[in-house]
């Protein structure tokens, strides 16, 4: 148990809190897999998994990526799901923003 002083409204109390499950952890958005493919030039071609709307872009044109690192994330479904680099490289072409609707296999970004 862990002894804990809130605050309400000018009031203040002592409570105690147990952890009864680990659990019980906050929920972590939905990683969903980006079918990557061979495109021109040698790149590979990271394609929208599912339908939705690209809520955030977290790189740009030119930055160089990690295999496993968050390029976006795509809200399908009232989910947010991080799209992650398929492999390691730099992004040669990023035709998407944040705000705009995608369709299911849609270009998402070029790495090469």
């Amino acid at each position: 148990m862990k002894k804990y002083k809130v605050i309400a409204n000018g009031v203040e109390y002592e409570v105690l809190i147990e952890l009864v499950s680990d659990s019980e952890e906050a929920p972590k958005p939905a990683t969903a897999e980006a079918k990557p493919e061979a495109a021109a030039g040698g790149s590979t071609r990271v394609k929208a998994p599912l339908a939705g709307t690209v809520t955030a872009v977290n790189v740009k044109a030119g930055d160089a990526v990690k295999k496993g690192q968050t390029l976006m994330i795509l809200e399908a479904m009232k989910m947010e799901n991080e799209i992650l680099a398929p492999c390691d490289g730099s992004v040669k072409s990023l035709p998407v923003s944040a705000g705009r609707q995608v369709e299911a296999g849609e270009p998402l970004c070029d790495i090469g």
